[in-house]
């Protein structure tokens, strides 16, 4: 989880990605920081987000990226 926050704090160092959600529907990640976070996710973590799962309940927050990190890893 700690390297998702680090991700996410890379691209937005004032918001606290430990509480806040909503990060698609409000707006603080936009389609850019979307596609950096999938690359990011890649090169750092070796976990490919295929097309399908770029939904925005799985970027609304750092704990739903995690949770879609951890069950892609499994696979």
């Amino acid at each position: 989880m700690n390297e998702i926050i680090e991700i996410l704090s890379e691209l937005h160092d004032d918001i606290d990605f430990t509480t806040e959600t909503g990060l698609v529907e409000n707006g603080i990640l936009n389609s850019l920081d979307i596609v950096a976070i999938i690359t990011e996710i890649d090169d750092r973590m070796d976990v490919q987000i295929p097309a399908e799962e770029i939904l925005p309940e799985n970027f609304d927050s750092a704990e739903a990226l995690w949770a879609l990190v951890q069950r892609l890893d499994e696979v």
